[in-house]
């Protein structure tokens, strides 16, 4: 299942996962990518608040995976340095990944291999004013939680698939 759209703003992207984030539910994981600057960390943010989470999520790059505690456990990760997140996965992080715990990862395809089958993935291309957005889900939870969001009032119509 796929849907895309396009967001005009940074703060509608944030929007976009911010209702994505109020969807969300422990063992759900989620896969951002996309260029430098394409939107992933503005999403991210937005799925955060989704979560109640009270911090903001910033990017966890250099320390490749950042943990927050909303109304359920979030795992924010970022495979950029892709040797040194294999090794971090080798030595645990991977027995994290559980039914409890939301897994959001930027830089996602550098470490697929590690993550579950079933997922939403999302692929953002374009810069802050027209930027665009691809949803793909692959799993049965993923395509129920990608239905649920596309019908989203909020964003009547901008889906398409």
């Amino acid at each position: 299942m796929k849907y895309s759209l396009t967001s005009a703003s940074p703060e509608m992207t944030r929007r976009l996962g911010e209702a994505l984030g109020a969807l969300l539910k422990g063992g759900d994981c989620v896969l951002l990518d996309g260029e430098l600057g394409a939107g992933k960390t503005t999403f991210g943010g937005g799925v955060g608040l989704g979560l109640e989470i009270k911090e903001p999520l910033t990017s966890p790059t250099y320390l490749l995976c950042c943990e927050y505690i909303g109304r359920t456990r979030l795992l924010h990760l970022d495979a950029y340095f892709e040797e040194r997140m294999d090794g971090l996965l080798c030595e645990g992080l991977v027995e994290r990944f559980d039914r409890e715990t939301v897994i959001l990862v930027e830089w996602a395809r550098k470490m697929q291999e590690w993550l579950p089958q079933d997922r939403l993935e999302i692929m953002f291309t374009g810069w802050a004013d027209d930027r665009q957005i691809v949803f793909t889900a692959s799993g049965a939870r993923s395509q129920a939680l990608l239905t649920a969001f596309s019908v989203n009032p909020s964003f009547s119509g901008a889906f398409s698939s």
